[in-house]
């Protein structure tokens, strides 16, 4: 498999990690059974790790996540700087506190997150299980469980470590196994296990036997499993050979009995474990891009400090004047921005989780919720995210007549009658009076519901149920106790059907089936032959002989595709087929065939013989059974849809109208997966869905991917075979063509694979991706993406807990996005360029102070000033803006279009941070010249003038700033204005207290700032009046 190439060059590089870590490359092992001592070499610890650091490397990785940025570098060296006498502008503490402080909040806010990944990750590991030892049952920890210990696992517990399956408590020695966290498919596995374990009178008599199961080294590949186990003490020995059929994988959930297994692999070395990606610090792109301006900033800061020396024509130690201009105008980068947009992040993922419209919503990583704003590509998983992987019957067809969920009562008094009827019993029926006379619509419907109840896999299972034994169920066929047990949900479902019309699967075994009818009568079969569904003939038939009467009959059910060409001629199945796939169906075809005694014992000798040959067996077996399926009577069509979650297509609708695109990645089949997306409108029904042929080299994939160029507005369906050859060839056309795509739905993707085109997409399209999963094999598509969400699902909680937002159900993903993403993103836009204007403005001041006074580098505003100006004066008002929205969140959802807008990232641009820079550089400079034009004469106060215009500027740009008032929005203006007010009688050093209360003051001040702020509120009505952004036409 493609898939497996990959998993090698990973291995590569995991064995050279490990080589460096002082670690030896993984070997092949030899276990003991119940023997953990007897190891030949150390196996790692049996935990589960979603920890980014650990407790040496938490501070240093978060320093250096911290200052690998330039932007908190920068402030480092800054605060740095003032330690040298000759740089220094004032107090150490109004560089050194801010700084401390940032690092502080990021440091405290990784650690919350840490120790909650801990806690998860302990729940985990603390799992308790039984373990077989010579002095009987003890409890163990999933932690503690060791290479050799023997496991007992219950019915519906997850399997802890990688084991090899030794005992079952099912009487037909064999277990079922649900595996969607480690692959995502939803049918259910059939394991076996070793049979000279299973045949030991009790489990206890493992420990007994000298017993070992070679084994090969740890490995990716989820698929499949080489080894031996050897019994010593036997005379001869035994030597049996072990595959994928006697493995139980970590993270799977047994579904039936109870097992005992012998632990091979542990920890890392798991298979679930190696195929997960570590987890990586996610970087948002917003934050990227305030780097970015930061960058831009320091140029400016530059380009200032070398022009102010310029003009003193580089007198002197000019050096030092440059260092000391870098520092005076080191206020053009604010140190509070980081401040803002991190405490703005928290209160971001407090508001998403305090929603009640999305309850129970979880936010794991608040260092990225404004991703959500600007996603481009959503992944979603199927099974357990868009479906509910419950099965449903909905449709009977038989050609001229269809029975729906509302007429299933007709069925079961068709099938009622035929059972009732005291003259003509179905068993005495003769096949001659079938063929010549036209039978009743009873007759047919009876026919096409017995085939159903009996061509399948299902085995009927009982358990006590506290007033009955299991013993007594089995003997009574007792419905209170049965439950259904198969490999696929959709046979389930059928039989379940069948139970409710009337007629009910009550026993099986290897060679025999029971069915009860209405009337209570046992109906007995002998089962000659199986033919078992493979996902090349894409059909299951079964040869049935019935002991009330002897007839033999050959029941087949498949896909329409291959069963057409089996049946007899007919002018309905193809056309009814495709209706009910339309309706999200998954559609089988169920036929018969009588066959007399000598038909079949010629068959059968046939069929032995094909089955004994050495050379071709499986053609020869194909034709044998070929010759059978000829000319079958068809019987019905069936109909069963995997319930989807609630409100997916209208999410689905909102996300596609919101400019996101939705690629489907599954496990399952490529039928499952195509209907699934019919069925949720992932395809839409005008869209047509081209299904991308299997191809197994690069001339197939030329051919196909010309052919797929061809079509127009089309949805593509691939495999995860023909993606691989795909990628592998033609990686840059494929994804060109897929990018183009409305929808892409890819089936039986391996999670490697999940995760390698979350990172295709994000390096060929350089836009945001979005990932959706509930199981373990999504978790390391969760971690690629830009954003992962996990979905907590019936089957554990592992997506959810290595995701950064973890739902409830798929349907909170459409409020997620439309309205705490699109919030969240625009506020933090809005809050960053006002904290750049807010600094950008004292810069100016600072400026045209310094220009005025010949250059000198001497600070303006010095101490409490220049701190309390971004803390207490501003702050308040500033970190309002994280309570702004433009629209009510009913208007976000009602028009998902809104969201669209800001995937061109224009709420924080170069455009919008220009205009901001001119705003800053207009006000800076009215209120510097301003005070110095008013005040001539009173030198002195300059600075008292200066700073409250600059005080009551910003507040009023605040105001001007804010779309929708708030109550703490108006408490934080009020609020600093009073700070300001009161702590004028503290700054006597600074201000002149006597000055202030004149009139004079006043007035000069109130002129000041109304010619600083009111051409911005006449720009603003103007532009509002002539030229409306596109929400404001849905408030007014």
């Amino acid at each position: 498999m493609g898939w497996q190439r990959g998993a090698e060059t990973k291995e590569k590089r995991c064995c050279e990690c490990l080589r460096c870590c002082g670690r030896r490359d993984p070997r092949p092992r030899t276990v003991w059974l119940g023997h953990p001592e007897k190891r030949d070499q150390r196996y790692p610890r049996n935990v589960i790790n979603n920890q980014k650091y650990n407790f040496f490397t938490f501070l240093p990785g978060v320093l250096f996540n911290q200052f690998k940025y330039f932007f908190n570098l920068y402030f480092l060296l800054l605060a740095c700087s003032q330690f040298v006498v000759e740089m220094r502008l004032g107090a150490l503490y109004t560089y050194w506190v801010p700084l401390g402080f940032v690092l502080a909040v990021t440091v405290i806010r990784e650690a919350a997150e840490e120790i909650r990944c801990y806690m998860r990750d302990k729940e985990v590991n603390s799992q308790i299980y039984s373990k077989l030892t010579a002095r009987g049952t003890v409890k163990v920890k999933s932690s503690n469980i060791q290479v050799g210990d023997l496991i007992i696992v219950e019915k519906n517990q997850r399997v802890p470590a990688d084991m090899i399956f030794l005992r079952t408590s099912e009487k037909n020695g064999s277990c079922f196994l649900r595996t969607d966290q480690l692959d995502g498919e939803t049918d259910w596995k059939l394991r076996l296990p070793v049979t000279c374990t299973q045949r030991l009178p009790t489990a206890s008599d493992l420990l007994q036997i000298r017993s070992y199961v070679y084994a090969e080294e740890p490995n990716i590949d989820i698929h499949n499993f080489v080894g031996t186990f050897t019994r010593e003490d036997s005379d001869p020995p035994v030597n049996e050979s072990l595959s994928i059929e006697n493995t139980l994988w970590a993270s799977t959930v047994i579904a039936s009995g109870t097992v005992v297994g012998v632990v091979l692999y542990t920890g890392r070395e798991l298979r679930s474990v190696m195929n997960t990606s570590n987890p990586r610090s996610k970087i948002g792109l917003f934050d990227l891009e305030v780097n970015c301006l930061t960058k831009i900033l320091f140029g400016a800061l530059v380009v200032v400090s070398l022009v102010m020396v310029a003009l003193q024509h580089f007198a002197g130690r000019w050096y030092l004047q440059i260092i000391r201009f870098l520092l005076l105008f080191s206020n053009i980068i604010p140190i509070s921005l980081r401040v803002n947009l991190d405490m703005g992040k928290i209160v971001y993922s407090w508001v998403i989780r305090r929603d009640s419209k999305i309850p129970g919503t979880v936010v794991r990583s608040s260092t990225i919720p404004e991703q959500l704003g600007r996603i481009s590509y959503l992944l979603t998983d199927k099974t357990g995210t868009l479906t509910q992987n419950e099965m449903v019957f909905k449709r009977l067809h038989l050609g001229t007549v269809a029975y729906g969920l509302d007429s299933m009562d007709e069925v079961q008094s068709h099938i009622f009658s035929i059972y009732t009827q005291p003259q003509d019993p179905p068993a005495v029926k003769g096949l001659s009076l079938a063929t010549k006379v036209r039978r009743t619509m009873s007759s047919r419907v009876h026919e096409a519901v017995k085939a159903i109840a009996l061509c399948h896999n299902v085995t009927p299972v009982y358990e006590s149920n506290g007033v009955t034994d299991q013993a007594e169920a089995e003997r009574h066929y007792e419905d209170s106790c049965r439950v259904y047990q198969a490999s696929s949900p959709d046979e389930v479902a059928l039989v379940q059907w069948t139970e409710s019309v009337g007629l009910t699967l009550v026993g099986r075994d290897q060679s025999s089936v029971q069915l009860r009818s209405p009337g209570g009568h046992i109906l007995n079969f002998t089962i000659l032959q199986i033919f078992p569904f493979t996902y090349e003939s894409k059909r299951m038939g079964i040869i049935v002989r019935d002991e009330s009467t002897g007839e033999i009959t050959f029941y087949m059910k498949g896909a329409d595709v291959v069963m057409a060409g089996i049946v007899q001629y007919n002018d309905w199945l193809e056309e009814e087929c495709g209706n009910m796939a339309r309706e999200g169906l998954r559609v089988l075809v169920v036929a018969k065939k009588s066959l007399t005694e000598e038909q079949y014992q010629d068959f059968e000798a046939r069929y032995v013989q094909a089955k004994l040959s050495v050379h071709d067996r499986s053609l020869k077996v194909a034709t044998v059974i070929e010759s059978l399926e000829m000319e079958m009577e068809l019987l019905c069509l069936t109909g069963v849809e995997d319930q989807l979650q609630t409100d997916v297509r209208p999410t689905l609708e909102t996300l596609r109208n919101a400019g996101i695109k939705v690629w489907m990645l599954t496990g399952d089949k490529l039928e499952t997966a195509t209907c699934t997306a019919k069925n949720a409108h992932l395809v839409t029904r005008t869209q047509d869905i081209h299904i991308f042929r299997l191809v197994t080299n690069r001339g197939e994939a030329h051919l196909e991917l010309n052919a797929f160029r061809r079509k127009h507005d089309c949805a593509l369906v691939i495999s995860g075979d023909s993606l691989e050859v795909c990628l592998k060839y033609y990686e840059y056309e494929f994804m060109e063509l897929a990018c183009q795509c409305p929808a892409v739905v890819c089936c039986r993707c391996a999670p490697t694979q999940k995760a390698q085109i979350v990172r295709l997409l994000q390096e060929r399209t350089g836009k945001l991706t979005c990932a959706v999963g509930d199981g373990g094999n999504d978790v390391s598509m969760i971690q690629e993406a830009d954003c992962g969400v996990g979905v907590e699902g019936k089957e554990g909680k592992q997506a959810s807990l290595a995701a950064d937002f973890s739902i409830t159900q798929f349907k909170h993903l459409g409020r997620l996005l439309m309205v705490h993403g699109r919030n969240s993103y625009k506020r933090s836009a809005a809050l960053s360029q006002f904290v750049i204007h807010r600094s950008l403005c004292i810069s100016t001041m600072q400026a045209v102070f310094s220009s005025v006074f010949y250059f000198a580098s001497v600070p303006l505003y010095q101490g409490f000033l220049i701190i309390g100006y971004s803390t207490i004066y501003t702050m308040f008002p500033v970190f309002s803006l994280v309570l702004d929205k433009d629209v009510k969140s009913e208007v976000a959802m009602l028009y998902p279009e809104l969201y669209k807008d800001l995937l061109k990232g224009r709420p924080l641009s170069y455009k919008t941070f220009l205009i901001w820079v001119l705003i800053s550089i207009y006000q800076g400079s009215i209120i510097m010249y301003g005070a110095l034009l008013l005040f001539e004469s009173e030198f002195v106060h300059i600075v008292a003038i200066s700073f409250t215009s600059l005080i009551l500027t910003e507040l009023l740009m605040v105001a001007l700033t804010i779309q929708t008032w708030h109550w703490l929005m108006i408490v934080a203006e009020l609020l600093s204005l009073s700070c300001y007010i009161a702590s004028l009688v503290f700054l006597h050093e600074f201000i002149d207290v006597y000055f202030i209360a004149t009139l004079s003051f006043l007035w000069k001040v109130t002129v000041i700032t109304l010619v600083s702020c009111l051409p911005l509120y006449v720009l603003k009505y103007l532009r509002r009046r002539f030229s409306p952004p596109s929400y404001s036409k849905l408030t007014s």
